[in-house]
């Protein structure tokens, strides 16, 4: 098994995501300090995770829930503390594993998972910040809700208690060229527009989208928070 990065090379590899991100920022007249970036942490090990965010990494996104609670068990209370994101599928089954686990959820894709994850968390007495999770390429298999179901799932966080509804995400479609994914992300900032029309005494205010290939596409049609893998971690299996 080759080593992971040091430090030193992850900071580099730090460095060089966030130049792209300011750059994107710039071209697109946006401030580049109202863009998150989260390091989509899937299989890269605990060990290397405490190294990013020694180096200035603050947010973490996980694709599964077991994966997330075996890291965050071996993380324990030594800070500093990462923001945990749950960045992949969440299925109604581990809704009462996230609610302990995650700052944020950006995957909810129904009314019926806002109805558990809130329950869930509610009882944990916990607060999370939600995103609903859109299917704006309309590709099967694809998880997500469709554009037409996006504002009634949006409807049932007026019955939560314990989620915090902050907006959309999307993923682009897989493809060599970045600008195959901007017809997606522009759906999903039309969408969370038409959002803030219908729920405005609400915060939404977060565009998750783009990843280590497209995110100046994403950051130029409006992302907020950044899903970045492979340009800070390295390949994975």
């Amino acid at each position: 098994m080759e080593p992971g990065p040091t430090v030193q090379g992850f900071a580099d590899r730090l460095v060089a995501v966030r130049e792209r991100i300011m750059r994107a920022a710039v071209r697109a007249g946006r401030d580049p300090a109202g863009i998150t970036l989260v390091g989509a942490s899937k299989q890269v090990p605990v060990e290397r995770l405490r190294e990013a965010v020694a180096a200035g990494l603050a947010h973490l996104g996980e694709n599964r829930v077991q994966e997330a609670k075996s890291k965050m068990e071996a993380w324990g209370s030594c800070p500093p503390r990462p923001t945990w994101h749950l960045i992949g599928h969440l299925q109604s089954n581990k809704a009462r594993a996230a609610a302990l686990l995650f700052d944020w959820v950006h995957s909810i894709d129904s009314p019926d998972l806002v109805k558990e994850l809130d329950r869930r968390a509610a009882g944990a007495g916990r607060k999370i910040r939600a995103l609903v999770e859109v299917n704006a390429s309309g590709e099967a298999g694809k998880f997500g809700a469709t554009p037409e179901k996006t504002l009634e799932t949006l409807e049932a966080f007026a019955r939560a208690s314990a989620l915090e509804p902050r907006g959309l995400m999307t993923m682009g479609p897989l493809a060599d060229d970045p600008e195959t994914a901007r017809p997606a992300f522009r759906a999903t900032a039309r969408l969370l527009a038409e959002a803030r029309r219908a729920f405005p005494r609400w915060t939404l205010d977060q565009l998750s989208m783009g990843m280590s290939g497209d995110l100046e596409v994403a950051i130029e049609e409006g992302a907020t928070l950044i899903r970045v893998g492979t340009a800070l971690f390295g390949p994975r299996a």
